[in-house]
């Protein structure tokens, strides 16, 4: 399964950040994850006035599992 993890930034406090996972139901690989990215972050920006994306990726939940 692959997932689109991004880090999430407070506007008015660039300090303030989480870090965010949108997992995909249907199985994508790792270049249509990449390549749906942005309408993906675009629409979460939109629902969570305030807040801004610094950074982003696609990667594999089992990747993610490892390493934590």
């Amino acid at each position: 399964m692959i997932e689109l993890i991004f880090v999430a930034c407070l506007q008015s406090s660039p300090s303030v950040c989480e870090q965010k996972a949108v997992q995909y139901v249907e199985p994508i690989s790792p270049l249509a994850c990449a390549m749906g990215a942005q309408p993906e972050l675009a629409k979460w920006v939109e629902s969570h006035p305030g807040w801004s994306i610094s950074q982003w990726k696609c990667q594999s939940v089992r990747d993610r599992e490892i390493h934590i």
